[in-house]
This record gives C-alpha cells, structure tokens and sequence, in this order.
C-alpha cells in the first residue's frame, strides 16, 4: 500500500517538471510534484532568466553606442542586481501556490524510484512518502560539471549558481569553457565592470554553431576587452593572494578574483533509484520520440533524457510527455510524426538563442551538420547590416544570416541569424523548417520594409529565386 496514489507523478518541479504534471492533470488525471529544491528548476532561479537580467541592461546601453544622438549610462550594477533579484529571487512561494491552484500535489523532498511504479519521497525531517502512480516520470534536470583540472576542487569555483546569484561584481573573472553559458557570462561581466579572461580547450567558441557565428562572437567579446584565449587547456588552478590563478598548456597563466567553470553538464539521475527498475544510475535515461523509457509507465524529459537541453526543448518534450500518458490512460493509439505524441522537433528544428551581443539565433541543422547527416545542401549567406531595417537599427550594424537548403527537395534545414536583437528572428525559420516548406513558397512570403526580415528575400535571390 503506497501514502499516495496518483495517476502521474514527476520527480523534479522545474518547468518541464511543471509542464508534465499541468498537462497531464488539465485533461483529467491526478498528478504530483516532487523536488527537494526550489519549485521552478534552474531556468528560474540561475540560469535562463537570470542571466538574461544582467545581459539585458548592458545590451541597451551598447545598443545606444551605436546610435547617434542618443547618450546613456554609465551602468548601475547595484539597480541591475536588484532587477535581477525581482526576476530570481530565490522564494519559491509563488510557484508553490501555482501548482497548489492547478490542483497539483507538492510533495518537497528528495524523490526516488523505489520499483515500477513506485516513488519514494524522502522529506528534509527525515520521514517518508511513498507513492504509487500509474506513470513515472523523470525530470531532474542536470547539474555542472567540473573538468580534469587540477585544483578545481579547491579554490571556490563559481557555477553558474553563483554568476547569476551574485552579490557584488568581482574585480576581475576567469571563466573556463567558450559555450553558450561562458560566452554569455563573459558579455556580462565585462560590460558591468570585471576584467575577463576566457580560456576555450576548443579552436572556437561556441562550437556548434556556424563557424562564422563563432568568429563574429570573438570578435565582439575581444572589442569590449574580453581577453580570449582558444585552443589552450587549463592544467592547474590555485588561490594565490585572493586571486585564482590558472597555469595555461601553452606555458602562460592567467588571474582572476574568481574562476567561472563553464564546461557542461551533467544529468542528474545518479541518485534516483534507477537501479531499481534495471537502468544505470547517472546517465541520461533513453527516451524515445514519445519519451517513454520502459513500458508504458517510465518517461523521462528535460536534462534528465537524451533529448536537447535547452528549457523550451524541455518543456516541447514535457506537453509531449503529457498527452502520451493521457491518451495511454484512455486506451487510445498514439500518433505519428507530427501528432501531440512525438517530440519530433528533437530531429530536425530544435531552436536557440545566444544572448551574447551579437545575438546569435539558429534552429535546425549548421551546413556541417547537414552534410554529415547525407543530405546534400547549399548555404548562402547575406549581411543584415545591408538591408534597411539593419542599417538603420545601428550604425555599423554587425551581423549575418545564414541558410542551409536541401538540393533536392529546396528546403530549409537550418538558418542562423548573428546581431544585434535577431532573437526573435528565428521563429519564422523555425515554421520554415518544421513545416518543409519550399522556398517557391518561401518567396511569397513579403519581408516588411524596413525590417531585419527583408534579409529573408535578399537570401533567397541569392540562391536564385
């Protein structure tokens, strides 16, 4: 006999956690919540929304550097901090009182399988819960991860926890990794007032992007005074006078008040009792495109599952997960391809934004990519700063767009767009590329005057529509 029986019940309250649980319950079946930490996950509270807080403010004002006529700043980190704080301050409360008015079960403390269909909640004073529920579903999120770095165990490295919860700036950072977390950080900490170095074990930063995106990035990072290092290792890290300071493989070394650890992550299902229904323990769970794991009771979304991490990807994958277990609750078939039963985007348009400055935007697949996968593709590429809307957003408007067109069937199966504010940019591609629309149908569709869009028709001519 279990304390608590329920149709659902997800291990991990972050958004995609929520997701599960909210979709699910919304078309008639009980669900439970369980965390042992903050109830919104990472994205809320140290990653995602924070770090767009403090990129936010020092995007604008180099955003005004380039329009003349207009004068702002100087930066006031404290009133940055304190807006941050009123987007991730760490208070669950409000959250909690969400799942509580969606008619979700909260259950705080640390969950783990105990067997199909069983959970085993183990509370912070030491008592238990067990539930019973006809679906399990994992959504834990990851953890960082620390490299093979001597010392970094030692000198008090920073986590993206700490570069987004931040009290004071520090005089001077270290970051180690050129990924969407270190690049990000390194904008910035710069533009508030740190000196940053950043060491890339990669010949590239952001390595799976474009390589031109990658470059472009550098470049901006190195103008603000960013010092960049690429294709160096950290071997050794150590406190020497208050400092952190980081023996280079190239012979060189590098300090810095604090070090950033940016080099990846984890899943976090080391701990969880996977064990018990016959899988292994810290590795990510392999979900299928209706992110079942085993039977018709075990899913996994989110980190937790070999799926895209990245939060949007996760909660995709949670409103997958969701109407799985409903409609497997009703007896009935599940769909196809581009049914509410298969996380088909994880294949072949999964979209991302880099809030760097350039803003780096893409979804689907690099031209590298493409080749690797056998299709035979072409890019062309156009500089933003050419069309009106980018000449016109800012002077010396730095930036481009890229597609990568399948040959045969004259489709996009990937776009990137670098510079300032082409964030929102991306959707369109991401219709463009989900729905395989041909790009004869593609020239019908009239880029406003003047936008950033009219980079749409200019590539399209230049692959000779």
């Amino acid at each position: 006999m279990s304390d608590l029986d329920v149709d659902v019940v997800v291990i991990g309250a972050g958004p995609v956690g929520e997701n599960v649980a909210d979709r699910a319950h919304q078309q008639g079946l009980s669900a439970a919540v369980v965390e042992s930490g903050l109830v919104g996950g990472e994205c809320s509270y140290y990653a995602c929304i924070p770090s767009k807080a403090l990129l936010r403010p020092v995007d604008l004002l180099a955003a005004t550097q380039r329009m003349p006529g207009v004068e702002a700043g100087p930066i006031d980190v404290a009133a940055v901090l304190a807006r941050r704080d009123q987007f991730a301050a760490e208070d669950d409360s409000s959250q909690a009182s969400w799942l509580d008015g969606a008619g979700i079960t909260l259950l705080r403390g640390r969950g783990r399988l105990a067997g199909e269909r069983a959970v085993e909640v183990t509370h912070d004073d030491g008592t238990t819960t067990s539930v019973g529920a006809r679906y399990v579903v994992v959504a834990t999120g990851s953890v960082p991860t620390h490299p093979p770095v001597d010392g970094v165990e030692d000198v008090g490295a920073w986590t993206n926890r700490d570069a987004t919860q931040v009290k004071d700036v520090p005089s001077s950072l270290l970051i180690l990794g050129g990924g969407v977390v270190g690049v990000e950080m390194a904008t910035a900490y710069q533009r508030l007032g740190a000196r940053v170095t950043l060491v890339q074990h990669g010949e590239r930063l952001l390595p799976n992007t474009e390589p031109e995106a990658g470059r472009r990035v550098r470049g901006a990072l190195e103008a603000d005074g960013v010092d960049v290092r690429v294709g160096v290792s950290m071997r050794e890290v150590r406190r020497e006078g208050g400092e952190v300071v980081a023996s280079l493989d190239d012979g060189s070394q590098v300090r810095g008040a604090e070090l950033l650890v940016a080099a990846g992550r984890r899943p976090t299902t080391d701990d969880i009792g996977l064990e018990t229904v016959g899988l292994e323990p810290g590795k990510p769970l392999p979900a299928d495109d209706s992110t079942t794991v085993l039977g018709d009771w075990l899913y996994a979304v989110g980190d937790a599952s070999t799926g895209a991490k990245l939060t949007h990807m996760g909660k995709y994958q949670a409103r997958i997960c969701g109407d799985v277990v409903v409609a497997r609750s009703r007896g009935e078939e599940l769909g196809g391809r581009y049914s509410h039963h298969a996380t088909t985007a994880e294949h072949t348009a999964v979209p991302q934004v880099i809030f760097t400055d350039p803003q780096v935007a893409s979804v689907g697949r690099t031209e590298a990519a493409a080749r690797d996968a056998g299709l035979p593709v072409r890019t062309v590429s156009y500089e933003i700063g050419n069309v009106a809307g980018g000449a016109l957003e800012a002077d010396g408007y730095d930036g481009f767009a890229t597609l990568v067109v399948d040959t045969e069937r004259e489709v996009v199966v990937g776009a990137t767009f670098v510079g300032q504010d082409v964030g929102d940019m991306v959707h369109a591609a991401t219709i463009a590329v989900v729905g395989e629309v041909p790009l004869s149908r593609l020239w019908h569709a009239v880029p406003s005057f003047p936008t950033k869009t009219e980079v749409w028709l200019r590539l399209l001519e230049a692959y000779g529509m």
